[in-house]
């Protein structure tokens, strides 16, 4: 017999799983010896009140075990002889994929412009060390793609794209905590992730897929309106009758790409702001309610979000306890993005602060046509690079100061380790984006007291929220409707947010194929 129960338990006892059996006998009022097995299928903060709690969902068991979820990995067989899909790009969409096609019987073969998870590394070193931009392979490409350097948080409030249980639980069979099996908002952070990624690829390539790093599509093979192929590093030929497109928001080579062949791509809604960091003990503070942070509780972390002027303002990837990182992908630009390594210790707490960008809003540049709203996210990026020196410092401004258009006397200290330097970011972005940011601020300040304080800084610029481009596919068989074979995935195609849904949306790609092979 099951039962599931809530529990509210204080911070200083989570860990105490007697104390815990203690409640869960109280709550269902069974003796001690009746009770085989329990549960926690679900773990949360409640820090609405004055006093945090944990929040608990048990499943007890009464006179049997639960039973062990099986193991997904067990059920793959090789598929290296069995007909293969092209899959562009190593990111959470093109593994995900891969996985669901070798689980289908399908071959992936994978190809990726970056480097594999670890050989990355010497390229972020350069850029956030000597301000080099290797075009290849920086914060967004290479293997894992974007998440792997930039958090792993796995949480979507999109439930259209399916459960993310087994999402979640392929991670699991590849090395993360079971913890993120229960959290409400699972993280894995980017110190460990990259093992993991490189353990989803050992599973690929023992199963009898292929992946090829260093390897750029440059070119789609198209007959007769079908997909036949792509080109690879502009010389080497590779078929297949299925090519998933799972590049990620900044391939910008690929929208280019489907232009010139003629396939329609479409302008996509995104967002453009700024990183806002505090210090995380402030933030914990207002969360909290506490001085300082009671043992167990993690670095806080907020959401905030609101309209002005009938436009969303709103906090994109809050990375508590993290770090800022520089995330651009070409020579030339200033990107900023955020980062939490697994334990959340940094003393500081960053966010995107971002608003919305329409169709409207990049008329100016309607003269490149679909790629209206590209140009406007470049050109903002290279305004803000070339006011700089030449590197990868970053303009910034505190809070107060940012709102009041005054240049900051002094700036506080950052995680940003490229540096920042006291700029005009009031200056430095469009007009409507500042105008929009500076109300949306002030409202986050009387929503969360405390939030609006000069001991926050504004870093420039959060460009890369989403993909301002989408390649349009169709609803029910997932391919693009003017080439048969095509199947846009992903971040890079407009269909997803981050590591999880990325992923689900590579995993329901893939079984599209498995039906478009049947």
């Amino acid at each position: 017999m099951l039962r599931q129960i809530e529990l509210k338990i204080l911070p200083k006892h989570i860990d105490n799983q007697e104390f815990i059996l203690e409640r869960i006998i109280k709550k269902v009022r069974w003796k001690k010896e009746v009770i085989a097995d329990w549960q926690i299928v679900k773990q949360s903060i409640d820090a609405r009140g004055y006093q945090p709690y944990f929040l608990l969902k048990i499943v007890v068991a009464k006179g049997e075990k639960i039973e062990a979820t099986s193991s997904i990995l067990k059920t793959f067989n090789n598929v290296g002889d069995q007909k293969s899909a092209i899959i562009v790009g190593a990111g959470p969409a093109g593994y995900f994929a891969a996985l669901e096609l070798i689980e289908k019987g399908i071959k992936p073969i994978i190809f990726d412009r970056g480097k594999d998870v670890r050989a990355r590394r010497r390229d972020l070193r350069a850029i956030q060390q000597f301000g080099i931009v290797n075009p290849d392979s920086n914060y967004c490409f290479g293997e894992g793609g974007a998440g792997t350097y930039s958090d792993g948080k796995l949480y979507t409030r999109s439930q259209k794209r399916g459960k993310i249980s087994k999402a979640l639980q392929l991670l699991v069979e590849h090395g993360a905590q079971t913890d993120i099996l229960v959290d409400a908002h699972p993280h894995i952070g980017s110190n460990k992730l990259p093992n993991i990624v490189a353990n989803i690829r050992e599973t690929i390539l023992n199963h009898g897929g292929e992946i090829h790093f260093n390897s750029q599509v440059t070119d789609l093979i198209i007959k007769n309106g079908k997909a036949k192929g792509v080109i690879v590093n502009q010389s080497t030929e590779h078929l297949s009758d299925a090519v998933i497109l799972a590049t990620g928001h900044s391939a910008r080579d690929i929208f280019q790409l489907l232009a010139e062949k003629k396939i329609t791509i479409a302008f996509k809604p995104f967002a453009l702001g700024v990183r806002i960091e505090h210090p995380q003990p402030l933030i914990d503070k207002i969360q909290y309610n506490q001085k300082e942070r009671e043992n167990n509780l993690p670095a806080a972390s907020y959401k905030l979000v609101c309209q002005v002027n009938q436009r969303g303002v709103f906090s994109f990837c809050m990375c508590p306890g993290g770090l800022v990182v520089p995330a651009a992908t070409a020579p030339g630009e200033i990107v900023v993005n955020g980062m939490s390594m697994s334990r959340r210790d940094s003393p500081f707490a960053n966010s995107g602060t971002v608003v919305a960008i329409t169709e409207k809003d990049v008329l100016p540049y309607r003269e490149h046509g679909v790629f209206a709203g590209l140009e406007f996210q470049k050109s903002v990026e290279q305004k803000v690079f070339n006011f700089g020196d030449g590197s990868q410092k970053a303009p910034a401004q505190r809070l107060d100061d940012f709102v009041t258009k005054k240049i900051s006397s002094n700036l506080p200290k950052t995680s940003y380790i490229p540096g920042i330097y006291a700029a005009p970011m009031h200056d430095l972005l469009p007009d409507f984006v500042y105008e929009h940011l500076q109300k949306g601020v002030q409202e986050f300040g009387r929503k969360m007291k405390g939030y609006y304080t000069n001991e926050a800084v504004v870093v420039g610029v959060e460009s890369r929220t989403s993909s301002p481009i989408r390649i349009p596919r169709n609803k029910v068989t997932y391919m693009h409707d003017d080439v048969i074979g095509l199947f846009p995935c992903g971040e890079g195609a407009g269909y997803a947010g981050g590591i999880i849904s990325a992923a689900l949306d590579g995993q329901n790609v893939a079984k599209a194929v498995a039906q478009f092979y049947e």
